[in-house]
């Protein structure tokens, strides 16, 4: 079995750094599927979930990312993200009100730059939405 070397980082944090047989990522062309010995590639990320497949586990390790940054070479991914979470960390509802005092802070923003930082907390609170989806509809196949 081939892998490649994975490194996902976030502004604040190493999220993951390890081996992985396969990886998914969401970019802003859609979903990206990526192998080892993958073409070069350079694509920004969206708010979604990240997927690892990593071997000798039996589950994927998601990481719900906001945006951000992918690089692939042959043997290795580069994921720079804006905000990343394991899927262990995140939590329905307080990512559910994180997106809602988002929404609110958003609505009421009186300059360009608390309407940025409203709008990163808004992507980081639907890419936790979007992955927390991922796994509830895992669990039920």
């Amino acid at each position: 079995m081939s892998i490649m070397r994975v490194e996902v980082v976030s502004s604040e944090q190493n999220i993951y750094s390890g081996e992985a047989s396969f990886v998914v990522v969401p970019t802003v062309q859609g979903e990206l599927g990526i192998y080892p010995r993958h073409e070069p590639i350079m694509s920004l990320v969206r708010p979604g979930a990240l997927r690892l497949t990593v071997p000798g586990e039996a589950e994927e390790i998601l990481v719900a990312v906001s945006g951000g940054l992918l690089e692939v070479q042959p043997d290795k991914i580069t994921v720079l993200a804006d905000v990343a979470v394991r899927s262990a960390e995140m939590d329905q509802a307080r990512a559910e009100e994180a997106k809602k005092a988002a929404e609110a802070r958003i609505s009421k923003a009186a300059d360009e730059e608390s309407l940025a930082k409203a709008q990163a907390a808004l992507a980081a609170a639907i890419a936790q939405l979007k992955t927390l989806d991922y796994l509830r509809s895992q669990k039920n196949k």
